[in-house]
């Protein structure tokens, strides 16, 4: 068992993929600020937000349902990522290696949820 949420690696990488996401979207257009560029940005932090949340609750369908909410974010960040390559913000090879990572994200809280139930 983990002393932490921090301790976990599917936290520590959403946490990093939210960083780089951060990062990268540093670059996108001025005018997507309240859009696109926030969408994003919230939707990577909060994998590893509802990670953390599912980590400090107690009861075993609460801790799945936050995971499962992390699991959303997953996919709205896919979302988000897919639109910016769409729309030029973010380079093919770049929302490849994104999409990837949140597969594997993906498939670990999967592993998760199934080993609570």
């Amino acid at each position: 068992m983990y002393k932490s949420f921090k301790d976990m690696p599917v936290w520590k990488d959403a946490m990093d993929l939210a960083v780089e996401i951060f990062k990268i979207s540093e670059n996108f257009p001025k005018k997507e600020d309240y859009e696109l560029t926030s969408q994003l940005r919230r939707a990577a932090s909060s994998i590893s937000a509802n990670i953390a949340e599912a980590y400090g609750r107690n009861h075993t369908l609460d801790k799945i349902n936050f995971y499962y909410y992390s699991r959303g974010s997953v996919t709205e960040t896919q979302n988000h990522i897919e639109y910016g390559r769409r729309v030029e913000y973010i380079k093919e090879e770049t929302a490849k290696i994104f999409d990837a990572r949140l597969d594997k994200i993906c498939n670990d809280l999967n592993k998760i949820i199934l080993s609570l139930r």
